[in-house]
């Protein structure tokens, strides 16, 4: 688990995966970065409690580095991944290793099953569970086990991981599915699996929302470039909307009136989708649900439009200074 900020739900995160009714041996590895909070203090304390549970440092703070010193930190031949905000069922351990026996995947995940507590969380776990906020991904809506191009979170075998050099560093951003493409290419199979459900916590305001799917949108588009063939519509939607609401209200402010017609039908599409996919959530929760679908994918698309050529490329040394 790469942890940075985390005061809020580590506590809870580390005992439920502590209380796991799986039968084998297990440990927790917390790779903690320099946080702002008292992360570290509270990473330290659950250490003391439990044997098991492993504290390493990840200097740099980002999450592909404190996956991989977690990972060549660990002892056992099953590499479960998990986050400081996730909350996992007391099966989810042994759901997904046997999943791993049963299929022979060389990686195994299951539902991001988004979950607020806040109005506004309530309306981003319903946008993040929904084919209108996220698209067709069976990890964020559900479906049939199958193979599939990537999962949430994940669990591993340690030879899998080995295979294709660990996590790519330089991937800040949607290292899942980069890694999980490197597996695919060198024969690995990805599977999903419903057994497997994890309680996500979703960014608690508007702007933090905003900042994860601009980020998100920029570092897909690396992945793409670094590997070809891999964009499809489901990737390409948000960019495509944004592009077109922009050239409709450049030409609507131009005097061509039906320029409007195109981020008014995204607007009206937006309010008529809420009111579809909203259905159960308190007022306060669904009045906030047309705002975060087009927080979603506007953020998204323009972090894809954005992103820069350099993203994601190894930084140069600087003089003296030396290659790692």
């Amino acid at each position: 688990m790469p942890v940075l900020n985390e005061q809020r739900h580590l506590t809870d995160s580390v005992r439920r995966i502590m209380s796991q009714d799986y039968p084998g041996e297990m440990e927790l590895v917390l790779a903690v970065g320099p946080s702002r909070d008292r992360t570290e203090e509270i990473a330290r304390r659950l250490a003391g409690e439990d044997a098991r549970i492993v504290v390493v440092a990840n200097p740099t703070g980002r999450t592909p580095q404190g996956l991989n010193i977690a990972i060549k930190a660990s002892q056992y031949s099953i590499i479960v991944r998990v986050d400081g905000h996730s909350l996992l069922p007391p099966d989810y351990v042994r759901a997904a290793v046997e999943t791993m026996e049963e299929t022979g995947a060389d990686n195994v995940g299951g539902i991001m099953a988004a979950e607020g507590v806040t109005p506004f969380e309530q309306a981003v776990a319903r946008a993040m569970t929904s084919r209108i906020g996220v698209g067709n991904a069976r990890f964020h809506t559900g479906g049939e086990a199958g193979e599939v191009e990537t999962v949430y979170l994940g669990t591993f075998r340690r030879s899998a991981l080995e295979r294709v050099g660990y996590y790519d560093e330089t991937f800040t951003r949607a290292q899942d599915w980069e890694m999980n493409h490197r597996i695919r290419q060198t024969g690995g199979r990805i599977f999903f699996t419903p057994r497997m459900r994890v309680t996500y916590r979703p960014r608690p305001n508007l702007r933090a929302l905003a900042k994860q799917y601009f980020h998100t949108g920029r570092w897909r588009r690396v992945v793409g470039r670094e590997h070809q063939g891999t964009l499809n519509l489901r990737y390409l939607a948000p960019p495509i909307a944004v592009v077109a609401m922009t050239a409709g209200v450049v030409a609507g402010a131009f005097g061509f009136w039906p320029g409007w017609l195109l981020p008014g039908g995204y607007a009206a599409a937006m309010v008529a989708g809420a009111a579809v996919e909203g259905r159960g959530l308190a007022p306060s929760a669904w009045v906030r649900l047309p705002l975060v679908f087009a927080t979603m994918h506007v953020t998204w698309g323009v972090g894809f439009l954005t992103s820069p050529p350099r993203l994601g490329q190894p930084t140069p040394a600087k003089p003296g200074e030396p290659v790692m």
